[in-house]
C-alpha cells in the first residue's frame, strides 16, 4: 500500500510538472519592440535590426516575398527605409504568446508616419532566447 501511495504521488508530480505553464517573458520582449522603436526613430537601421537574428536562417515574409538572412533584410530596410522615409515608427496591439521558456509568437499592428504618407499593417514574429538575449527568427508583415 505504501508503494502504490509513493507511485502516485510521484506520478502526479511529474504529471503537474509536465503541464506547467512556460515562464512570463512578456516585459522582455516588450522591451525589445521598444527598444527597436527607439533605434528606428532615431535613424538608427542598424540598432532596429540588432534584435533579428543574425543568422542565414532567419526569415522575413511580406507580401508575396520571402528573404532569407539578416543581411538580406539590412539590404531591404535600407533601400526602402534610409533617410526621411524611414519616418516615424509605432507598434499596437501587441499580443504576446509564450510557447516555451525560451520562445513566443508575437502579434501586432506597425505604423510608419512618414512626411506625406502612413504606412501600416499586421506583424507576426517568432521570438527565441539565444545567448545574446531575444531575438526575432521569424517576421511575417503584412500592409
Amino acid at each position: 500500500m505504501k508503494k502504490i501511495l509513493i507511485f502516485i504521488l510521484v506520478f502526479a508530480l511529474v504529471h503537474v510538472a509536465g503541464f506547467s505553464k512556460p515562464p512570463d517573458n512578456t516585459e522582455e520582449i516588450l522591451d525589445v519592440l521598444a527598444k527597436q522603436k527607439t533605434a528606428w526613430n532615431q535613424g538608427d537601421i542598424e540598432g532596429f535590426m540588432m534584435y533579428y537574428w543574425h543568422s542565414e536562417d532567419f526569415t522575413f515574409q511580406s507580401g508575396n516575398n520571402r528573404i532569407s538572412g539578416w543581411d538580406a533584410l539590412l539590404a531591404r530596410y535600407k533601400k526602402n527605409y534610409s533617410g526621411e522615409n524611414m519616418g516615424t515608427l509605432d507598434f499596437t496591439d501587441i499580443v504576446v504568446k509564450a510557447l516555451s521558456e525560451k520562445s513566443a509568437l508575437v502579434i501586432g499592428r506597425w505604423e510608419v508616419k512618414r512626411k506625406d504618407e502612413i504606412l501600416g499593417g499586421l506583424f507576426t514574429l517568432v521570438i527565441q532566447h539565444k545567448p545574446e538575449g531575444w531575438r526575432i527568427i521569424h517576421d511575417h508583415t503584412s500592409s
